[in-house]
């Protein structure tokens, strides 16, 4: 589906609007906005501008009032007039089929919201045949819905009335629309991509059949927060890692050696606030490795001021697939790049979080989490060993638990301590 993709070989300018709501306020949003600037840099794009207006809820016609939009207009206007073209605006919610086609008729630029972006970057970064399938499904499930404003000449044969040698096999009549046979094209194609998801889904959970008896480790986490560089750490594997958003979309699976103790690891694709349900559904194989996993390690970027939100974004997303409740051990990646703000010596109103030093912000988090949770930083391989260790001790406790008679797996290492 290539209307999708933002090529990457011409950089277009951006535009991105958001809204400050009864329960999103001045400072989430521009936390979104943050995070929706970096999913379009991700996806080839240059942010120029950003919009906000307080509203109590999503203008059900145009997303933002009268005003705004005209404001907004009035930009991309004086832009063109001094040669610099505003390519896209991109909106920070999914916007329905009546709100992209009066926006558009307005301002007559290409216009995005956060779900047609996440698949954007979804659509450039699949690699594997699952991959691409996968991201097809979840493309056309947004399509679909939106289908007259999207209308496009898709490839097919037509023409025909239906009915003898002239006619096209399964095609109607002339009555039937050009929008209505677009729409079941769609359709046939998706059915087609759910066979194909189930048999991949089918050979999958035969090949985790087949991996023996062994404890399954599943990295999840936020996207972005080092969960590839981990997985190289403690695979010595060669995983793509990048600063940028979704970097990993297929599930890695690597076996694992720590002393003499065996297990899988697997590297997922990284969750997102607002991450479309389309996508979560398609990519229900992929999905699967979090939901049989034995431990989860949830990977956080302590780094980013907003990773407590992150932490409750993925556990929710977790709940959501059906891998909430699984034993799960915390690590608190980057912290080489924590920083935070001194408080003058007479401030005497309460420690936010922001002004708490790494070592007063991991005594919190240790006396929720105790031995439950680790800081540590991949990139600069701080606390690596302590990381394997806390790892083999629980995979050893899950594999003692799991398969009591295997306990001869650990002698050597017994022996030595």
């Amino acid at each position: 589906m290539k209307e999708f993709v933002i090529s990457e070989a011409k950089v277009e300018t951006a535009v991105l609007v958001g809204l400050i709501t009864q329960t999103q306020d001045e400072r989430k949003t521009n936390e979104y906005l943050d995070e929706l600037a970096f999913l379009a840099e991700t996806a080839g794009a240059e942010v120029v501008k950003r919009f906000t207006q307080k509203l109590p809820t999503a203008n059900s016609v145009t997303y933002v009032g009268k005003g705004k939009l005209e404001e907004i207009k009035e930009y991309i206007r004086t832009e063109a007039e001094e040669d610099r073209e505003v390519g896209m605006v991109i909106f920070d919610d999914e916007l329905s089929a009546k709100q992209i086609r009066n926006i558009e008729a307005e301002l007559q630029v290409k216009i995005l919201d956060r779900t047609s972006l996440i698949l954007d970057i979804f659509a450039m970064r699949a690699q594997t045949a699952n991959a691409k399938t996968q991201v097809e499904l979840a493309q056309y499930k947004y399509m679909l819905p939106r289908l007259q404003r999207l209308w496009t000449h898709l490839e097919r044969q037509g023409g025909g009335s239906g009915s003898g040698k002239g006619g096209s096999v399964g095609l109607r009549g002339p009555g039937e629309t050009q929008l209505e046979m677009d729409r079941r094209i769609i359709l046939n194609r998706m059915s087609l991509l759910k066979e194909r998801l189930a048999e991949i889904d089918k050979q999958k959970s035969t090949q985790r059949k087949n991996r023996g008896r062994m404890i399954r480790v599943a990295l999840v986490g936020y996207t972005n927060v080092g969960k590839s560089t981990m997985m190289n750490l403690l695979a010595k594997s060669e995983v793509f890692a990048e600063n940028k958003l979704f970097a990993t979309l297929d599930t890695t699976v690597r076996k694992v050696i720590i002393d003499n103790l065996p297990f899988l690891l697997s590297d997922t694709v990284g969750f997102i606030r607002k991450l479309p349900t389309d996508l979560v559904d398609s990519f229900k194989s992929t999905l699967d490795e979090v939901r049989e996993a034995d431990l989860l390690v949830h990977v956080v970027d302590i780094s980013h001021p907003g990773f407590e939100e992150q932490i409750e974004v993925v556990n929710k997303t977790l709940a959501d697939i059906g891998g909430g409740g699984k034993p799960m051990i915390l690590i608190f990646n980057k912290i080489d790049a924590y920083a935070y703000v001194e408080k003058a010596p007479d401030d005497l109103t309460p420690k936010t979080k922001e002004n708490l030093t790494l070592e007063e912000l991991m005594k919190t988090w240790m006396a929720k989490m105790e031995d439950n949770c680790l800081f540590i930083s991949a990139r600069e391989k701080i606390n690596i060993d302590e990381l394997k260790s806390v790892v083999y001790r629980r995979v050893k406790e899950l594999h003692v638990q799991k398969y009591p008679y295997n306990d001869f797996l650990y002698q050597t290492y017994d022996d030595e301590e």
